[in-house]
């Protein structure tokens, strides 16, 4: 029996339809090995483009704070060098009141001083010593000193009372003695409030504010984990 022209023709669009299919199937096959290699060479350059990403976000976050360029390395590399313009960094600042009562009997003949002070004190952190940052897969880093007290300004004395003896007199050094005591009941006072971790929370509430990523943000204080940063 012979094939007729239209019987040949279907056979033909068969067999072509089938090579077609497994051209595709082939060229999807290839694609997806093609694509399943490269994949952790794009993905590291992504990782890495975003790594840069935040350390240029942290680093502009700390010159924007404290006009200081921390030493910031990504993974042990540094990525840019420590720049400061500043030595210190106030954030927390506040008014502090004392008052102190100074009596001293010589002889039967008493003398006495009571004074009342207004300070202005401000916490931060110390520059000059070693700030560093560093940015990795899993967190940021920053290693700095712990914040204190930067400054005790008296900013007005009222003196309550000032009472001479007969012969026991009060003195200039008496004077000075009850200033610089009231000066430092005033630091005392300040540091007792917790000045100083405020401090350090006001950096840390900035930092994540400025740099706003999803990656946990630690600040490891100087004296506190041993080691450096970039080696948590």
């Amino acid at each position: 029996m012979e094939k007729t022209p239209e019987r040949g023709r279907r056979q033909f669009s068969w067999a072509l339809a089938f090579t077609i299919v497994a051209l595709i199937f082939v060229a999807l096959i290839a694609f997806i090995f093609i694509r399943l290699e490269s994949w952790p060479i794009r993905t590291g350059r992504e990782t890495g483009a975003e790594l840069e990403r935040l350390a240029g976000k942290l680093r502009d976050a700390f010159i924007e704070i404290a006009h200081l360029q921390p030493q910031v390395t990504i993974n042990n590399r540094v990525y840019v060098e420590r720049t400061t313009q500043v030595a210190e960094l106030a954030l927390i600042s506040r008014q502090v009141e004392v008052e102190h009562e100074f009596a001293h009997t010589w002889a039967g003949s008493t003398k006495r001083v009571k004074l009342h002070g207004t300070f202005a004190v401000k916490a931060g952190f110390d520059l000059r010593e070693n700030v560093q940052a560093d940015v990795r897969d899993d967190a940021l880093t920053v290693e700095l000193p712990h914040a204190r007290l930067l400054g005790v300004e008296q900013q007005q004395v009222d003196v309550r009372e000032l009472e001479n003896g007969y012969w026991n007199r009060i003195s200039a050094t008496d004077l000075e003695t009850e200033l610089a005591t009231l000066s430092r009941l005033a630091r005392e006072k300040a540091e007792a409030s917790g000045i100083a971790a405020e401090a350090e929370k006001a950096l840390q509430t900035q930092l994540e504010e400025r740099i706003g990523t999803k990656r946990p943000l630690r600040l490891l204080f100087n004296g506190d984990v041993p080691g450096h940063v970039s080696k948590p």
